[in-house]
């Protein structure tokens, strides 16, 4: 055991340390506030609804402690198990090309992984989800999903890998820069082609049927100077009982999808509040700035990649006997995420901090108090905890916790 292999154990074994005490946080902290509901909320949930929300946040804590064992254990057994040289063993053995070699490691890798998690899955679905009355999902559902997935994944993922490990070889030195380049516009090609052509082949999505709603949303887009293909509808109740809305690709691909189950539970300025939202996140350039973010970590994370490529120890401190460029990237994936939990709260910071710069713009297009309502709605219908632990939701909420955001709302209204 070399110092990588120490220094690796050491941070692995604090980041399980760590996101197991934040669960247990998470998990003492909601059920404390399960008798009451939050004064804010007293007329608009009962106590019901919110004893329901802290119990399936509860059964949903408990099942990411296995996950987090569960991955703790499959990352030694990859690394300093010896788990991905006997992978490497054996398609070596069949003596293909090292670029074959390389795409077929990384695929079983992937599969591997998915199969190991695959009861995890399937438990939250129809276990957790259907115990609390969100799961919709039929087995076949959930299978054709998978084949789609596969499918997908044969498409595009095959020859994106082809391609990176091919430059990995041959472009010398700072093959990084140029995989780095190749990963960005493959990025921005998905985030142009999702809307379109690849969320169509999981859900259908209708153009806004009603033409009262739909004049007010059109009203609203002029408003706020945006264009896209239209408001779409989408079948989420096929698979969930879960409300939604979002903001999804850029160009002449931007399209704002509503969950037909939140069409169902919103009244109309309901709606139109809830898409100013949405709307404000591509007005102020949140969606460009995640965009820019993204690209400068993948090309921080592809030259530190570069640099450890040619350290000696890199292979053999973390299990891996024979170097090759396709370990590399497989080792890389499973080593960077114990050094990078400290960052994961900056980043929820960032993100809670769109959210509520989208709040205070919808505020100004639309009707803060409507807002409020519908957000107190989804609060309710999707069993989101009104009580999440400070401290948990400081590292992993992307959303600020439902007391702060419905308080900042009210009292900007308030003061006007």
């Amino acid at each position: 055991m070399n110092a990588l292999s120490l220094v690796f154990v050491v941070a692995l074994c604090l980041s399980l340390v760590l996101r197991a005490w934040l669960s247990f946080r998470q998990l003492r902290h909601v059920r404390s506030h399960r008798g009451a509901v939050p004064a804010p909320f007293a007329a608009d949930i009962g106590l019901d609804a919110h004893q329901k929300a802290a119990d399936y946040t509860v059964a949903k804590g408990r099942l990411g402690r296995i996950s987090l064992v569960l991955d703790f254990a499959l990352v030694l057994v990859w690394t300093l198990g010896g788990g991905l040289t006997a992978l490497d063993d054996t398609w070596r053995s069949l003596e293909l090309s090292r670029l074959n070699t390389g795409v077929l490691v990384i695929t079983s890798f992937v599969v591997l992984n998915a199969l190991i998690g695959l009861p995890l899955s399937l438990y939250s679905t129809f276990g957790i989800e259907a115990d609390f009355g969100f799961n919709r999902t039929t087995l076949r559902t959930y299978v054709l999903d998978i084949l789609k997935t596969l499918l997908l994944a044969t498409v595009l993922g095959l020859p994106l890998l082809y391609a990176a490990l091919a430059l990995m070889q041959k472009a010398g030195g700072h093959w990084w820069l140029y995989v780095w380049a190749l990963w960005f516009g493959f990025s921005l090609f998905i985030t142009w082609a999702y809307p379109k052509f690849i969320a169509p082949i999981f859900n259908k999505f209708s153009p806004l049927a009603d033409e009262s709603l739909k004049a007010r949303i059109e009203n609203l887009l002029t408003r706020c100077g945006f264009t896209s293909q239209g408001v779409f509808v989408m079948d989420g109740s096929t698979r969930s009982a879960h409300g939604n809305a979002y903001f999804t690709g850029f160009g002449a691909n931007k399209r704002i999808v509503f969950f037909d189950t939140l069409m169902a539970t919103l009244a109309p300025e309901e709606i139109e509040a809830v898409l100013a939202h949405e709307l404000g996140h591509f007005r102020l350039h949140h969606v460009i700035q995640r965009l820019v973010l993204t690209a400068v970590l993948g090309l921080l994370g592809l030259a530190l990649l570069g640099w450890l490529t040619a350290q000696d120890g890199f292979y053999t401190g973390l299990g891996v006997a024979a170097p090759s460029d396709y370990m590399a990237l497989l080792l890389f994936t499973l080593l960077l995420p114990p050094f990078t939990l400290v960052l994961e709260p900056l980043g929820a910071a960032w993100s809670r901090k769109h959210e509520f710069e989208a709040d205070a713009y919808a505020r100004r297009q639309a009707d803060g108090a409507a807002l409020v309502r519908a957000l107190v709605k989804l609060y309710r219908d999707n069993a989101s905890s009104l009580t999440p632990d400070p401290l948990h939701s400081a590292f992993y909420d992307s959303h600020p916790p439902a007391l702060s955001r419905i308080a900042r709302l009210q009292a900007a209204d308030a003061a006007r």
